[in-house]
């Protein structure tokens, strides 16, 4: 997904803006300067083009002040990462020496850059003082009012001419996209590299060498994967150094246009917080996912019951996601990685299969014989049929006569047989409860 950042010098309406673009108040907005510190992230989309939008504080080039050279040097970040840059100016101060300074910093960067001089906000032909900022040599300035949205569409459409084309999504059904993802230093690099059989990704025992997110191409047989190495994700309170923020968001970003996740664990940790949090982030987009636990060569005391006493307790651990199966590896020499590659194929297989209504609403007949759905006061729970609109993660809506009547116990009853019936044990799936006539 291409990425656009919004820069220019305090208090020129750069959050205002950020949060039409986005339909949300993301950033805070107020007068004072400085108010938006970090980089605020959002989705935007024109013309059925999906891109990311990123806010930053303003830009004062010759600042000496911490809090201000900080925001320089987030901003300086967002300018490097993006694929196109939003330059806003200020239509009632006109064009102050700030605005040249950082019009020279983004010629110097080689970006595409858009001029929205903000703050126009009459209808009707813009002031003589609009062409005063074709002096800043970025071209043509698109006139807008962030606050009322004037000339939004105009921005939008010089933003879209900038970004290059969406890569194209390799159609080969074959092929798997896999986002290698867990907290910082438990081997994600390696195990890429030892795939590729080259080194792909820096290696060190420093957490946080990966920054980007970096796509490699592994061939198993007859199959193509592509592997995605990312970012170690850490807990908020330890991501302290600037650039790590856009890493984490780079490596969500792999999550979310990944088929597979595979969680890595280091064996010599254990299981932590931190790595609840980042499978949760996988389980909550639906994804399929493997729990790899990584470095079990490095376990030292092992007996015949280290591994299946290890597993219970990592069950104990996902709970939440019960779906996710094990596999003990060694990135550094290679243990049990095709057993790992066989899990993902699996995986991938039942989060992609699809059901028949007919075939489903065997099964509900079946299994509401079985178990009488539940009553209330007299009235009892009316399932009528079953169908299946989608696929990755598979996702079942059932119509009834009643949502009340639906206890969470009998939803999780048919589940379990929708998983026992069709083998969907190692995917999430979704149930969605309607009555009749929704």
């Amino acid at each position: 997904m291409s990425l656009v950042a919004i820069v220019g010098r305090p208090n020129v309406g750069k959050s205002t803006l950020f949060n039409k673009l986005v339909g949300k108040r993301l950033s805070i907005v107020d007068d004072t300067p400085g108010v938006t510190r970090d980089r605020i992230y959002g989705k935007c989309e024109w013309l059925d083009r999906e891109f990311t939008l990123i806010d930053t504080g303003g830009i004062e080039p010759k600042a000496d002040d911490v809090i201000l050279a900080q925001m320089r040097e987030q901003a300086m970040l967002a300018i490097d990462s993006a694929d196109c840059i939003i330059f806003v100016t200020d239509m009632t101060t006109g064009v102050t020496a700030n605005d040249t300074d950082v019009a020279n910093m983004l010629i110097k960067s080689g970006k595409p850059v858009v001029l929205a001089v903000n703050k126009d906000d009459n209808i009707g032909a813009p002031p003589p003082e609009f062409y005063e900022f074709y002096n800043l040599g970025l071209g043509d300035p698109i006139s807008v009012s962030a606050v009322h949205g004037h000339g939004t569409g105009d921005l939008l459409e010089a933003v879209f001419k900038n970004l290059p084309p969406d890569e194209p999504e390799d159609n080969d059904e074959n092929t798997i996209k896999v986002a290698v993802i867990g907290k910082p230093n438990v081997g994600k690099s390696s195990l890429v590299n030892y795939l590729t059989g080259e080194e792909r990704s820096i290696v060190s025992d420093i957490a946080g060498t990966t920054r980007d997110a970096i796509d490699s191409e592994v061939i198993r047989g007859e199959d193509k994967y592509i592997f995605i190495d990312t970012a170690g994700m850490r807990r908020k309170a330890k991501v302290t150094e600037n650039i790590e923020h856009f890493s984490v968001l780079r490596a969500l970003m792999a999550v979310d246009r990944a088929d597979v996740c595979v969680v890595m664990i280091d064996a010599t940790v254990g299981f932590t917080e931190q790595d609840s949090k980042v499978a949760g982030y996988a389980h909550d987009k639906g994804k399929a996912c493997v729990i790899a636990i990584n470095k079990w060569d490095a376990v030292t005391e092992k007996t015949d019951k280290t591994m299946s006493e290890f597993t219970k307790k990592l069950e104990n651990d996902f709970s939440f996601m019960s779906y996710a199966p094990f596999v003990f590896i060694s990135a550094k020499t290679g243990s049990r990685i095709d057993k790992m590659f066989e899990l993902i194929k699996i995986v991938h297989e039942q989060h992609n299969r699809r059901i028949s209504t007919g075939v489903l609403n065997d099964m509900l007949g079946y299994a509401t014989s079985r178990v009488q759905p539940p009553s209330d006061k007299g009235k009892r729970l009316k399932i009528y049929y079953m169908t299946q609109p989608s696929s990755a993660p598979p996702t079942f809506v059932i119509f009834c006569n009643s949502k009340e009547l639906f206890h969470y116990s009998y939803q999780r009853y048919l589940e379990n047989q929708i998983r026992e019936t069709f083998g969907l044990d190692k995917t999430p799936i979704k149930i969605q409860i309607r009555e009749r006539g929704e």
